[in-house]
């Protein structure tokens, strides 16, 4: 998958918001080059601190009326380096990722900020590191009051509506396995992923319980060997 990336380049095209949740909004779908069966997606998430922009696809502009409607953004939060590929040059807000993907974000795009540890982001916002896939893969935890949101970029992705992993040979299966453990523990009701299935649903509702189950499968297969 890593080669892959390489010189990919980017389009440009109209932004698209599409409301999911209340304070949810998805971007158009973009085909990902190296996997064309599925769909990426940016989710700007609308917060009376400030909107921030999770996850990257090359088709968004900053200043296109409907953002701007929406209170623009503050924040840009990649999970890892592999979105960077595809960071659009028209979003005009700091960008934050792991320190452990800074030298592979800086190869493509500027990086405002860095963290390295679990922490919140005022009331309703959590950054938490969970390594595995890339060694600073983050996972975000949003509270909008009504759902609580976990954006798993591809550490956790929809795949035909099957919960899956994509342990890459470059993917520390150790640290993979210990990130879902957490994962599995946090409390949230959403799945929104950074990939889904091209004409699928690119996010997931589950119970605790549920979520549990359905990543505890993940779990079995990637302490088994296997790579989802």
């Amino acid at each position: 998958m890593d080669d892959k990336l390489k010189g990919i380049v980017p389009i440009k095209e109209p932004t698209q918001m599409e409301a999911v949740f209340s304070g949810l909004y998805a971007s158009a779908p973009q085909p990902l080059p190296f996997a064309p069966s599925l769909d990426m997606r940016a989710f700007l998430l609308q917060r009376m601190q400030g909107n921030l922009l999770v996850y990257s696809v090359s088709k968004f502009e900053f200043d296109t009326p409907i953002v701007q409607n929406l209170g623009g953004i503050i924040r840009q939060y990649l999970n890892h380096w592999h979105e960077a590929m595809f960071v659009s040059d028209r979003v005009d807000a700091p960008l934050f990722c792991h320190e452990n993907e800074r030298k592979w974000v800086t190869e493509k795009t500027q990086v405002s900020e860095t963290f390295s540890t679990r922490h919140q982001l005022d009331d309703n916002f959590e950054v938490i590191p969970t390594p595995g896939h890339t060694s600073g893969a983050t996972a975000f935890l949003w509270n909008n009051g009504e759902h609580r949101f976990l954006f798993t970029s591809d550490t956790i992705y929809l795949n035909e509506g099957e919960w899956v992993a994509a342990v890459l040979e470059s993917s520390d299966r150790a640290a993979y396995i210990k990130s879902l453990e957490l994962l599995r523990e946090l409390d949230f009701d959403v799945l929104v992923p950074w990939i889904a299935t091209h004409g699928q649903s690119y996010y997931a509702m589950a119970d605790k319980l549920d979520a549990q189950r359905r990543i505890g499968m993940i779990l079995d297969r990637v302490r088994r060997g296997e790579d989802r």
